[in-house]
């Protein structure tokens, strides 16, 4: 079914708006994927906040024109499924790679963040960055290191005394 030009606008105007606030795209090949396959990728992208579409070439080209990934646009070729990060740039590498796993027709061609083309085999790398909550997790357990090691540093003192005293009062109570 022919797409009408208002069609065609509105599906441009929509990527576009998406890509340019997405943090990271992922376009891979569907060839071979069936109806339901293609459902159940959809649902996984949507409980992890990555938009996915599929959208002819050339609209697409037009969708990421003045976006970070025009970087894109020479290597949109053939049928394609665009996926787009919303919230965690690693999202829609995880979604991908994880359906991809399970689907091998699933074959990733284009992966992009932070206005650069990189290798369809950096999926992997990208989909290990961690999420905004881990980073968080992160940060605070190195901020929070030096300050534990400062209290155990000035805590040492007291307990080395104290241990010393156990000491000294069992040898006089195994002497007596």
């Amino acid at each position: 079914m022919a797409l009408s030009l208002d069609q065609k606008k509105a599906v441009v105007s929509e990527v576009s708006e998406v890509a340019a606030n997405a943090h990271s795209a992922i376009a891979a090949e569907y060839l071979g994927l069936s109806v339901g396959d293609m459902t159940a990728l959809r649902a996984k992208a949507r409980e992890n906040s990555v938009y996915v579409r599929v959208v002819k070439n050339t609209l697409a080209k037009r969708a990421i024109e003045g976006t970070e990934f025009e970087c894109m646009s020479d290597v949109l070729v053939g049928p394609l499924v665009l996926a787009f990060s919303q919230e965690d740039p690693g999202a829609a590498a995880r979604v991908i790679q994880d359906f991809a796993k399970q689907n091998d027709k699933l074959v990733v061609k284009v992966v992009s963040i932070g206005g650069k083309l990189l290798a369809p085999g950096d999926i992997k790398r990208l989909a290990d960055m961690p999420t905004k909550e881990q980073a968080i997790s992160m940060l605070m357990a190195v901020m929070k290191a030096p300050i534990e090691k400062l209290a155990r540093t000035l805590a040492e003192p007291h307990a080395k005394l104290v241990r010393t005293v156990a000491a000294i009062r069992d040898q006089k109570q195994a002497a007596g």
